[in-house]
């Protein structure tokens, strides 16, 4: 496993996550992400165990819900690692593994240098699942337990941060700790939810009824020749627009060599990863088949994608699992915009 600086928002804002553990090395070229941040080791040392306070302490100022005001004392840091609750929101506690919105912005102690904040222009909600070990602790852990609505202070030395490595991209070097204003957001469900509509059998049948990877079983005949973006269930939530960020879990796998196969074999699965997929939508960022498939479908929604290899990677060969001039077939649930 590597933590990683993601480039969906560098700047002005900042993604603090980690690669997949276990998932397909083709995972970045196999969706087209815009993820090409510099990454460092997991930190030797696991984090140290959360406190409320140890001194010295920043101070935060500025309104929850806008970007944050730290100032950071003159003083060496403590080493520990802090979570302390400055304000209490009413809503409801985030639980492990629930999947949060949050909001924030972060500083480095020593150097004072700015590492953005999600308010700016450019910048969005961040999406992490709360304690997941594929996210920095100065993110997954500090949300545990709060309540949907507050602000937090998070001091974060290296071993809850990128480690001894740092992370270059970002300016944060192996020594560096780090200090974020956090607002937390709504949790929100991991998958859609509902009763998934038929599927013609000329086409891939789904079963995506767990928080895993899901089963595509691909039938014996030719794919289609144009794009298919089959709404399976409908979502109730905001419309996908083009330019807006999409944060959704996601598997796929290539027609051809699983033609007929029960169970097809996956190149690729966010659910690998820990962490939902985030992306700008109907910009490039992915291949066309997602812009084009996705913008005008709804969070909420879940998505068969049959994508032509005119509008996935043509014929470049992404590994084994993944052929040159492949159909691709997708299973995307819409988790959030905006």
């Amino acid at each position: 496993m590597r933590r990683r600086l993601a480039a969906l928002l560098i700047v002005p804002a900042l993604a603090l996550t980690a690669t997949a553990c276990g998932g397909d090395d083709n995972k970045k070229s196999d969706t087209d992400k815009a993820d090409s941040a510099s990454s460092s080791p997991q930190a030797e040392a696991a984090a140290p165990k959360p406190v409320d306070s140890a001194s010295p302490m920043p101070e935060i100022s500025g309104a929850v819900g806008k970007q944050a005001k730290i100032t950071v004392p003159k003083a060496e840091p403590s080493g520990k690692f802090v979570v302390h609750t400055l304000s209490q929101g009413d809503g409801a506690v985030v639980k492990k593994d629930d999947l949060v919105s949050m909001n924030f912005t972060g500083k480095v102690w020593k150097s004072g240098k700015d590492l953005g904040s999600s308010y700016q222009q450019g910048g969005s909600p961040q999406m992490i699942t709360a304690g997941s070990k594929s996210v920095i602790p100065a993110f997954a852990d500090a949300l545990v337990g709060q309540k949907e609505g507050s602000r937090v202070l998070v001091v974060a030395p290296p071993a809850a941060g990128f480690g001894s490595q740092g992370n270059q991209q970002a300016g944060v070097t192996g020594t560096d700790t780090l200090v974020f204003a956090i607002d937390v957001g709504k949790v929100t469900p991991k998958m859609a939810t509902g009763t998934q509509a038929s599927i013609p059998s000329n086409l891939p049948q789904i079963k995506a009824d767990k928080p895993e990877p899901a089963t595509i079983s691909v039938p014996k005949n030719d794919p289609p020749k144009k794009l298919v973006d089959q709404v399976l269930i409908q979502g109730k939530g905001a419309e996908v627009k083009s330019g807006k960020t999409v944060t959704m879990q996601y598997s796929g796998a290539a027609w051809k060599i699983n033609e007929g196969k029960p169970k097809a074999t996956l190149f690729d699965s966010s659910w690998n990863a820990g962490q939902p997929f985030t992306t700008v939508i109907g910009q490039g960022q992915v291949i066309p088949g997602w812009d084009k498939g996705l913008v005008g479908k709804h969070v909420g929604d879940r998505v068969l994608l049959v994508i032509p290899a005119g509008q996935a990677y043509g014929k470049q060969a992404k590994g084994d699992t993944l052929p040159a001039n492949s159909t691709l077939v997708f299973v995307v649930d819409i988790l959030a915009t905006s």
